[in-house]
């Protein structure tokens, strides 16, 4: 299927160090909403993703200056955003926000580091269908109290956004022997 072959031109790529190289790196996810952003990190290996924080009642700007900052003090090198689909698969009204969040996000961060030379942190949308309800099931099941769970789900979602996206980046080695290809 697709998936082989994805494994299969990585296998033979020649550049099997880099690949390696450019999953290990630290990562925040962000579960953008109207009124609050959820924040998780990775851990510095990129493995693990740990809900962080929750950025709440700020304007855009005030939102993208947080997430600078955080991305400056963890030095993030990537930044995983949830793209939000409807279940049929078409994207919403939110998404459309997230988007445009998202280049916004990319020119300021940009700039910045243009401005004062490091490096420029990579960006990715990622699909985050599921990450909100495994959240809200996860915390259910947890017995959360419901407004303490409200916003303990927002950085929660962002780090089941954070971690599907990682684990979408580690080619296990099991898959990729004895595939026919």
């Amino acid at each position: 299927g697709k998936m082989s072959n994805v494994i299969a031109s990585r296998i033979s790529s020649p550049s099997k160090g880099e690949d390696r190289a450019r999953v290990k790196m630290r990562s925040l996810g962000l579960d953008i909403g109207d009124k609050r952003t959820g924040v998780a990190i990775s851990d510095p290996q990129g493995i693990l993703a740990i809900p962080l924080t929750i950025i709440a009642d700020k304007d855009e700007d005030g939102t993208i200056d947080d997430i600078l900052k955080l991305v400056k003090q963890y030095e993030v090198e990537r930044i995983v955003i949830g793209l939000p689909y409807s279940l049929d698969g078409s994207l919403n009204q939110q998404a459309s926000k997230v988007t445009a969040f998202t280049e916004r996000l990319r020119n300021v961060s940009y700039e910045r580091a243009m401005q004062s030379h490091l490096t420029k942190v990579d960006i990715q949308l990622w699909d985050e269908r599921l990450s909100t309800v495994a959240a809200d099931k996860l915390m259910a099941e947890a017995g959360t109290k419901r407004n303490k769970r409200k916003l303990h789900r927002d950085a929660l979602a962002a780090a089941f956004i954070l971690q599907g996206f990682l684990d979408s980046c580690r080619c296990e080695p099991e898959h990729s022997e004895g595939e026919a290809i």
